[in-house]
């Protein structure tokens, strides 16, 4: 007989912010599965209430210390709508490249840091720099130059400080960008080396398939991180305005945090997401890295998330050589960014590295915000974590109890989720 199975993950860790997990068995049977958010919530939608269009995207960058350029970015674009402004070639360029700074860095250090630990079977990455180290050396001097490249872009690593509505308080140099464009090809080699170790481990990802439905971003003629519009993998495009009836947020006992649908229970949103819907727009050297894996559209395993952002890091290289190359044939210019103060309402939608990002302002005639709503991505991932984890869970049935836990727990990060991010509800109770 199959012994009764008991486990309690408290408080996962190489994740950010603090989600359990839950998995009981009773007569070879699965009772319970469960993934648990119990992070304390934040209110960011309340902080920016009364405050200037200037202020907001200072704001809302801190919502998140891994994603504050996206955050910024969506901010900003969202603020623009509402207020009609419109922004040059060049800022529309270097917002781009800003936000491959954001992807380099936020997918470097998750594949690096937080995911190669279980494909090299280590409890995290201290221990590779023994046994790795020049792995580990590869993987930092990758995350080292998207940190500078975010720097070069928005004036610091974390939490931008030269983006504004309209523009940019200050751009890069043209001898900035040209060293930029001399680091990207070195750069390019160490990623292919590091692409080359986890397709040595990648017999270590579970192969587990569920179909899902998947949301992002597209464009007609680009692979879209900066703009586009909505799409699903079960059919159908939206502009991002009509968001509200796509995500479809509700609350569910077991988390602090809303959960998403739309088709279907749940959806799935992020590197696996964007890579299912805008494969055709990959450049032909992330392709190749997604051959190197056998991945292709529409893939359901979700632990190939990992492997989608190892193709968009090098996506994002090549694109950003293609950025800096326009940027110095147009020219830079030294641009003002006099805004005129509108009433409206605008939605600002942003690809960052764990997918979807929606922000949404009302801006009155005083150039304050008067209402506001944020849909973080990992929100949009949680209910799709725990139908995963109710598909999976029967097939561990009868494995050791240490394979089943490391099982579920490389399922949530393959989601690479920001847990207190998507933290926006909290059911109070009054005596």
């Amino acid at each position: 007989m199959v012994e009764d199975v008991n486990i309690k993950v408290k408080h996962l860790t190489r994740v950010e912010g603090h989600g359990n997990i839950y998995f009981n068995t009773k007569n070879g049977e699965v009772s319970n599965v469960l993934w648990e958010v119990d992070e304390a919530p934040r209110f960011f939608e309340a902080f920016v209430r009364g405050k200037s269009y200037h202020q907001l995207s200072h704001i809302t960058s801190r919502i998140c210390g891994i994603c504050s350029i996206g955050h910024s970015i969506a901010s900003l674009r969202a603020t623009e709508a509402a207020m009609r402004v419109q922004t040059s070639e060049q800022t529309e360029l270097i917002r781009r490249l800003a936000l491959h700074g954001e992807v380099l860095q936020s997918h470097s250090l998750h594949v690096g840091y937080l995911v190669a630990p279980d494909l090299l079977g280590a409890p995290s990455v201290v221990p590779l720099v023994k046994t790795h180290r020049d792995a580990v050396i590869k993987i930092v001097s990758l995350h080292k130059f998207a940190n500078y490249l975010s720097d070069l872009t928005c004036g610091r690593t974390i939490h931008p400080i030269t983006l504004e509505v309209g523009g940019f308080t200050a751009i890069p140099t043209e001898k900035e960008l040209i060293a930029t464009r001399k680091q990207i090809d070195d750069i390019m080699e160490v990623t292919k080396e590091v692409a080359g170790i986890v397709l040595a481990n990648a017999h270590k990802l579970p192969d587990f398939h569920r179909e899902t439905e998947f949301l992002g971003l597209t464009a007609d003629d680009h692979y879209a991180y900066y703009k586009g519009d909505i799409s699903s993998t079960d059919g159908g495009t939206w502009p991002a305005e009509d968001y509200l009836s796509l995500t479809n947020e509700f609350v569910v006992p077991q988390s602090t945090a809303k959960h998403c649908k739309h088709n279907r229970d749940s959806y799935m949103t992020g590197a696996l997401a964007r890579l299912n819907l805008n494969y055709k727009h990959l450049t032909d050297e992330a392709k190749g890295v997604s051959e190197m894996f056998g991945l292709e559209p529409v893939c359901h395993n979700p632990y190939m998330n990992s492997v989608a952002q190892l193709v968009e890091i090098v996506d994002c290289l090549v694109d950003s050589t293609k950025i800096i190359d326009e940027l110095l044939s147009n020219g830079l210019k030294n641009e003002t960014n006099e805004v005129e103060i509108r009433a409206g309402h605008g939605v600002g939608a942003v690809e960052v590295p764990r997918g979807l990002l929606i922000h949404d302002y009302i801006i009155d005639e005083l150039g304050n915000c008067t209402k506001a709503n944020c849909i973080i991505p990992t929100n949009q991932n949680h209910a799709n974590i725990q139908k995963d984890f109710e598909a999976i869970g029967p097939t561990l049935i009868g494995k050791p109890e240490k394979e089943i836990e490391l099982t579920l727990e490389m399922l949530v990060r393959a989601y690479d989720p920001c847990i207190s991010c998507s933290t926006h509800y909290l059911d109070v109770k009054f005596a």
